[in-house]
């Protein structure tokens, strides 16, 4: 009886353990555990693409990696001047619920604020091996202008 128990406290304290340090790394690595059965070994990570990005002259670039996800999954909109991103990693066929993975599956949504000044009318988005990079052109009236500095003295006219 003494060894059930203690088999029981083991196995319940590394349930909680494991729980933990789920819980704790859940947004660093960019995924979100989901309780989908009635145990904790049936918990399923959902899929977050991570993403990058860098400003130029002319554009705004943003780079999302969503590797092994087709263009008909996925879904690039601007809504109240956000960016989305939505889509499905789906599941390769021939896996199932017995399968090993460390891979992350699920359905993804990612909205980004976009900073005032850029022309939204004009986004392009291609998707190429994985890797969707999204352009914003910065609009003209939001670049910056050299102003011409004149030399000389200014003239004053007194006017009686």
């Amino acid at each position: 009886m003494l060894n059930t128990t203690f088999t029981h406290d083991v196995r319940q304290t590394l349930d909680q353990f494991r729980r933990a340090v789920d819980q704790a790394f859940e947004n660093f690595y960019g995924y979100q555990t989901q309780q989908t059965g009635s145990t904790p070994t049936e918990a399923a990570r959902t899929f977050s693409p991570v993403l990058e990005s860098a400003w130029n002259e002319n554009f705004l670039n943003l780079r999302a990696i969503l590797p092994g996800v087709p263009e008909k999954d996925v879904n690039v909109s601007v809504q109240n001047n956000q960016l989305v991103i939505e889509g499905e990693r789906k599941l390769p066929d021939g896996f199932n619920k017995n399968a090993f993975t460390q891979l992350m599956y699920g359905k993804f949504y990612t909205a980004i604020t976009l900073p005032t000044g850029l022309d939204v009318d004009h986004i392009t988005c291609r998707l190429n091996n994985g890797v969707l990079d999204i352009q914003v052109p910065i609009s003209e009236a939001s670049k910056p202008k050299q102003i011409q500095i004149q030399s000389g003295e200014l003239r004053k006219s007194i006017t009686a």
